[in-house]
């Protein structure tokens, strides 16, 4: 670890949601081949999964990968699924996101497999399977829930690894104390994210479907289509996921910034001559 400076990619200060947006980028930017290749690798298993259960389900392929038509009776599992994996990435890319956001915000560059090991990879896999679970059974319950637990439960990952909490549960239960704090701002800032990357990766995955859809259709290969599809939103959902783990390891410093006088902390650690990073670590 090398200290740059006491000024980081990650402002040190309440911010809007716009920099929070741009500061997420920025931290993807920054630390995109750790982050992008196990994006990339999680999102190939969950085209893979899903492709294999639309067809065991018979579901039609479609131009966008959830539109379903009034044939389709056996959506809602897979459906289920396909957003208890999107929750389970986003958390395991989170907790690599908030190794790497603690040094950032401090000025300091931290080398890719020095994030990989600060991650705490297993204790992330039980988070992010528990929040993987709960995201399922929401779903099933009538998809509304989803809403909630995404919101409320989904800072758990960034938690662990920034915080260096001392297990799964607590982190949920500070994820859920931290995103209720100012009129439950984070649970709105954490929505909006996500909103903003939907967007951005139904232009890129269906983009990338219609061009292939127009290539096969005049070279007559329109089996490949079946293949077009879980590729093209492999790829969009590789970045949007990795973008959405550092908005949340982003928004989780923001948010104890604003409510918890982080930079207040640092500065004084700053002063003292001490190491400021001991000012991240939230030891109860």
């Amino acid at each position: 670890m090398r200290v740059d400076g006491e000024t980081g990619i990650i402002p040190l200060r309440a911010m809007t949601a716009g920099e929070i947006l741009d500061a997420a980028v920025a931290l993807l930017r920054r630390h995109a081949a750790p982050l992008l290749t196990l994006a990339l690798a999680l999102s190939a298993a969950e085209q893979l999964l899903l492709s294999q259960l639309r067809t065991f389900a018979e579901l039609s392929p479609p131009l966008y990968y959830w539109r379903i038509t009034s044939e389709d009776i056996d959506w809602v599992p897979v459906v289920a699924t396909g957003l208890a994996t999107e929750a389970f990435i986003i958390a395991l890319l989170g907790a690599v996101a908030g190794a790497a956001a603690g040094p950032a915000l401090l000025g300091r560059r931290i080398r890719d497999r020095d994030v990989l090991r600060r991650s705490r990879p297993l204790t992330a896999l039980l988070v992010a399977a528990i929040l993987a679970v709960i995201t399922f059974g929401a779903a099933v319950a009538g998809f509304i829930g989803v809403i909630f637990v995404y919101g409320l439960a989904g800072l758990a990952a960034a938690v662990l690894t920034v915080d260096r909490t001392a297990n799964p549960f607590t982190a949920i239960g500070r994820a859920v104390g931290r995103c209720t704090r100012n009129g439950m701002r984070g649970v709105f800032l954490r929505l909006l994210g996500y909103l903003v990357w939907l967007a951005i990766r139904i232009a890129l995955g269906s983009g990338w479907i219609v061009a292939a859809d127009m290539v096969t259709s005049v070279a007559g290969w329109s089996w490949w289509l079946d293949w077009a599809v879980p590729i093209a939103w492999a790829l969009a959902n590789a970045v949007a996921y990795a973008a959405l783990g550092c908005l949340d390891a982003v928004l989780l410093l923001e948010i104890r910034i604003r409510t918890e006088g982080l930079d207040i902390a640092v500065n004084r650690a700053r002063s003292l001559g001490k190491d400021p990073a001991t000012a991240l670590a939230v030891r109860r």
